[in-house]
């Protein structure tokens, strides 16, 4: 049971932080949503282009995402990511494979019924967590005010964990 706990957390962790090639991060987040270019995403642009993503994701069109097809779409995101990166050859391969694992927990951690079948709601309830965290005032829209004080309140809680870390070992690393 312990395992399975420290599973959880540590998915909940990772789907938290920003991903490299996901639109988990502020500036991402907004290119990636901003369907008309104004520089914020409003609940409905970010629904629709879920919805789309979802759609698009469903490559069968049996209703729900495997984790292959999960895998299949976002490795696409990834790959267009990579190539702008500036990374060499080699740390690439090492970002391609870490996301591959990474892709791989964050479609357990939402096929919450773990049928290894993500239905629209599960996508939906990920998305619905996503949006709400981004949007830090609330206001149904998110802006470059938004993304500042997400990143200020996530640099703090980092310091935190870290200071928390520190002390558990004594400052010994």
């Amino acid at each position: 049971m312990k395992s399975i706990f420290a599973v959880a957390v540590l998915a909940a962790i990772t789907l938290a932080a920003p991903v490299a090639a996901a639109p988990h991060d502020g500036k991402d987040f907004i290119a990636d949503y901003d369907s008309n270019s104004d520089g914020q995403v409003t609940r409905a642009e970010f629904d629709a282009a879920r919805t789309a993503r979802f759609a698009a994701t469903d490559a069968n069109r049996d209703g729900w995402v495997s984790d292959a097809e999960y895998l299949a779409e976002y490795s696409a995101r990834l790959e267009q990511h990579l190539a702008a990166s500036g990374l060499n050859a080699e740390k690439r391969t090492e970002e391609r494979q870490r996301q591959t694992r990474q892709t791989h927990v964050r479609f357990g951690v939402l096929d919450t019924d773990k049928d290894q079948k993500m239905q629209k709601a599960e996508y939906d309830a990920s998305g619905a967590r996503a949006f709400a965290g981004m949007d830090d005032d609330q206001d149904g829209t998110i802006t470059a005010a938004d993304v500042a004080a997400v990143k200020v309140k996530q640099a703090a809680q980092a310091a935190q964990r870290a200071a928390t870390a520190d002390g558990a070992t004594g400052g010994v690393n």
